[in-house]
């Protein structure tokens, strides 16, 4: 049976990837070892980091512009520790639009002084905040793009006077963007780019270096621009599949081109669940997530049947997390329109049931 994989992450990733990874971990291109065994300073990976750090750079359409490029370990959670010990001097800015947020301030309270800008956490995080008022001198600002437990996404990022920070874990590579608008952009493979086990950090290089403590060398950004990626043994099956995936991107046509097809999916699933009172949007509509659709079942007598009609449709991983309930269906770039109109058929057929 076919599986239709809504796993808010790891996830979905396109299936022609995953083929060709499997072969490499039998045999890396007919040189008779496999990807996972071969020397991470041979000339064949060397070649894949490179490669994997180039796309990063030409989809966001940075290459050129004074970035670098980094996989690294440790996931978005090293990152909260990271972007705070290379950038916090003295007092630094967040906007808290949910649990990811939330984890990034409490590591940063480590170093310097953390100024909460707004908040929509008294509202359950349903909303992203507006009319706030960044204030001036900070060490940098940060945000989070998507937030995928409760189906929120920033639509527009505000103007700074200091390096503008953005966890896109969940979105990256989804849709158009000004990119050169943020000095520090990471994201956690496991949602867009790969399997788990690899970061994506992509840094403006000139905002490094200004603070006065003293970095441990394996948390330095600069550390890892100075060895191109490969300080320590990097995850090399991570950033292998990572690669092939931004390959295909690029193949695809680029972000504009998934961009299209991730609109239409966010489309059908939101106009099924305003049409269809058998369910209930959970985040602000004008707020919603492209990647993450939050929604709950206003009649609980036919969450049964819901639940079935998925499990017999090869539906997977839509629950919602515990802190909202109800379901989640994350749209991931590998997943096709069709998937989607398998759930949204199924939600139709549940109001006539009703």
């Amino acid at each position: 049976m076919q599986k239709h994989n809504f796993s808010a992450g790891p996830c979905i990733l396109p299936k022609e990837v995953m083929k060709k990874a499997s072969e490499a971990v039998v045999e890396l291109e007919e040189s008779g070892l496999s990807l996972i065994e071969i020397s991470h300073r041979s000339d064949a990976f060397v070649e894949i980091m490179e490669t994997a750090r180039s796309l990063a750079l030409e989809l966001l359409g940075l290459t050129g512009k004074g970035y670098k490029a980094l996989f690294l370990q440790g996931g978005a959670s090293m990152q909260f520790l990271m972007v705070a010990y290379n950038l916090l001097e003295s007092k630094a800015g967040y906007l808290n639009t949910g649990t990811w947020s939330l984890k990034a301030i409490k590591e940063a309270k480590l170093y310097g002084e953390v100024l909460e800008v707004a908040s929509s956490q008294e509202q359950n995080f349903n909303h992203i905040p507006k009319n706030y008022v960044v204030p001036q001198g900070l060490d940098y600002l940060h945000v989070t793009s998507n937030n995928t437990i409760f189906g929120t996404q920033l639509k527009s990022f505000p103007k700074v006077d200091c390096p503008l920070v953005c966890d896109m874990s969940s979105d990256i590579f989804s849709r158009q963007l000004d990119f050169s608008k943020f000095d520090l952009i990471y994201a956690g493979a496991q949602k867009n780019m790969g399997p788990a086990g690899a970061t994506l950090v992509v840094v403006k290089e000139d905002i490094l270096g200004k603070v006065s403590r003293q970095v441990p060398s394996m948390l330095n950004y600069q550390t890892h621009i100075s060895k191109d990626s490969m300080f320590n043994t990097p995850p090399v099956f991570a950033v292998y599949v990572s690669m092939l995936t931004l390959q295909w991107l690029k193949d695809f046509g680029g972000i504009a081109a998934i961009e299209e097809i991730n609109t239409k999916k966010a489309n059908l699933i939101y106009s099924e669940i305003d049409l269809n009172p058998v369910f209930s949007g959970f985040a602000a509509k004008e707020d919603r997530s492209v990647m993450n659709a939050t929604f709950t079942i206003t009649d609980d007598t036919l969450k049964d049947l819901f639940d079935a009609k998925c499990m017999e449709a090869g539906i997977n991983g839509i629950k919602g997390h515990r802190s909202v309930g109800g379901y989640r269906a994350s749209m991931y770039n590998a997943l096709s329109l069709d998937s989607v109109g398998v759930l949204v058929d199924i939600m139709s057929d549940l109001e006539r049931k009703g």
